[in-house]
């Protein structure tokens, strides 16, 4: 007989916990490889996570709604040929604590943005204290300056602040108690709860001053709504948002579609609609100016290599989530075909995995499939620009020609990019904007798929 942890995994680069949304077993059940043991939930995506292994539940250590770190042990299972164990052996007995690990945080310097007045910290000396992500996030929610988390005792290796010491400090700050460097005053015993809330998670009600006569209906926002509405204001508090707008002539794309479309389908086993030909035109236009990938940290930016395109997809119950194509410059256009249809699919069936939503560097949202001209989307941070993509309308077009001018329907779309002045200048945001343009314009009516 053995004990298995079950582990919360890791569900992206910059998630740092998670919040259980449902236990399909229970301490006694038998579970198989693979079957579903529970669902949970991050500010990016909803996931089943299987079982590792077959056996019988042994232990549940969080419940439902409880918030989680990545890494920490949320169940252990026992494996082994004896699974009809007694009730006995289900219980968790007094030395349950021994199958238990604390949550691994893996130590990272952390270096604040520049803008961030409650994070500026010098580095002129040779010594750089180390935090983990958790302790940064928690410290950053609770309002903590960095003056304030040097100066916290930390128990951990090394000295180093863990989770439980910067909660006990949390907490004895709201006692009004006083710590510094010298005098340490709160209280080293405290013990914070393990289902820590951040306060990004918590959004407080408008006040409502409605009587009864008011013909008013009030709707709480669910979970998706309230994660989408906090993370676009404070996307507009990061960054200095910029929209250009250009005009896109994709006759000869519309045209070469309509034609190849039945054989497509018929040949690859897939539908191909407009987004996978607009982010082949991104990918190639990006790859001429990388700096419409990358992010801000700070004064440093980082130009991504890897091209991983989001593209933002409407749900069925109204919301909005973003699935990545990962390494599109590295498709043709069936890969990107089905990587597109595949990630849309997913997300309307809820089937998305954490780390289909992940790493993006760019963003598509093509607004004209709900009939939308043109539109000034919010960036999707910690990206620097977002494309929006209009609708394509028939038009009288002057069509400039050798043999003098003259006017022709043609297929006409606007697309708009919304991108951080910070970095992006008007003159590089219209310029790839334009790039992006001719890209689509010049579109190959002769070329194969």
């Amino acid at each position: 007989m053995a004990l298995v942890d079950l582990i919360m995994p890791k569900l992206g680069e910059s998630i740092m916990e998670a919040t259980i949304l449902k236990w399909h077993k229970k301490p006694g059940d038998t579970i198989e490889e693979d079957e579903t043991i529970l669902d949970i939930a991050t500010d990016k995506v909803d996931s089943e996570i299987p079982s590792p292994v077959k056996g019988v539940i042994q232990e549940i250590k969080y419940q439902e709604n409880d918030i989680v770190p990545i890494g920490a042990v949320i169940a252990t299972i026992m494996v082994g040929e004896r699974l009809n164990i007694s009730e006995k052996d289900i219980l968790p007995s007094n030395n349950s604590n021994l199958y238990y690990e604390e949550p691994v945080e893996t130590d990272v310097p952390y270096y604040p943005p520049a803008e961030s007045e409650t994070f500026k910290k010098s580095f002129d000396n040779d010594t750089v204290r180390f935090y983990s992500p958790l302790v940064i996030n928690i410290a950053q929610q609770e309002g903590i300056s960095m003056a304030e988390l040097e100066n916290i005792i930390g128990t951990g290796q090394d000295g180093r602040v863990s989770k439980k010491d910067i909660l006990t400090y949390v907490a004895s700050k709201g006692n009004q108690l006083n710590l510094d460097n010298s005098n340490s005053t709160y209280n080293s015993n405290f013990n914070p709860e393990v289902n820590y809330t951040p306060k990004e998670e918590i959004i407080p009600p408008a006040s409502i001053n409605y009587d009864s006569k008011s013909n008013v209906e009030i709707i709480e926002m669910d979970r998706m709504r309230k994660l989408i509405s906090h993370h676009m204001v404070e996307s507009q508090n990061t960054s200095a948002h910029v929209t250009s707008f250009a005009e896109c002539d994709v006759t000869n794309m519309v045209h070469w579609r309509e034609k190849i479309k039945k054989d497509f389908e018929v040949r690859v086993g897939e539908k191909i609609t407009f987004t996978p030909l607009f982010i082949e035109a991104i990918v190639k236009s990006i790859k001429k100016y990388p700096l419409l990938s990358s992010s801000v940290v700070g004064d440093k930016i980082i130009i991504k290599k890897n091209l991983n395109i989001g593209m933002a997809t409407s749900l069925p119950d109204g919301n909005l989530i973003v699935p990545v194509i990962k390494n599109a410059d590295q498709l043709n256009l069936v890969g990107l075909t089905k990587q597109v249809n595949g990630l849309a699919n997913s997300a309307r069936a809820g089937k998305l995995r954490p780390d289909d939503t992940t790493d993006g560097t760019f963003t598509l949202t093509n607004i004209g499939t709900f009939g939308s001209i043109m539109g000034t989307p919010i960036i999707n941070q910690p990206q620097v620009a977002i494309m929006a993509i209009g609708v394509i309308k028939k038009r009288p077009m002057v069509i400039e020609t050798s043999h003098g001018d003259s006017i022709a329907i043609r297929h006409m779309m606007y697309i708009s990019l919304s991108y951080d002045h910070r970095i992006i200048d008007g003159s590089l945001g219209s310029i790839f904007l334009n790039e992006v343009v001719k890209e689509l314009e010049n579109f190959d009516v002769n070329r194969n798929y």
